[in-house]
């Protein structure tokens, strides 16, 4: 399995670079997002860690998110694609599994359009 660094700044270049069986099994959550803030892809660590039930593919994320209606989330990552490049990072509190929990989350461009999300938690 490939080792990635979640800290690397160019994170969302090095997971481009990986199979879908290295993205399923890193120790942090994947999501791929188009455009429009829908999943394309989620890996088997983030389905797992956040105990979100199923795989939600062609779901809006920002609609299903614990973070719907709750801050400008949505916002500053739409934002963010206006300007042609996406380098977010935020911590957030509680999820699915565990309200106590928080994470980080990092959002970048993909490649092809739209941002990969990065979830870290503790």
């Amino acid at each position: 399995m490939a080792e990635v660094d979640y800290d690397a700044p160019d994170l969302a270049a090095r997971i481009e670079q990986l199979s879908q069986y290295d993205l399923d099994h890193l120790p942090f959550g994947v999501i791929l997002l188009d455009g429009d803030g829908v999943i394309r892809f989620y890996s088997e660590t983030e389905s797992r860690q956040s105990g979100y039930p199923g795989k939600p593919l062609g779901l809006n994320f920002y609609a299903i998110s614990r973070c719907a209606g709750k801050t400008d989330f949505e916002g500053q990552v739409t934002r963010a694609l206006e300007t042609g490049k996406v380098d977010l990072e935020f911590a957030w509190p509680g999820d699915f599994s565990d309200a106590t929990r928080s994470l980080r989350v990092r959002v970048q461009s993909a490649r092809k359009g739209g941002v990969w999300m990065f979830m870290q938690r503790d």
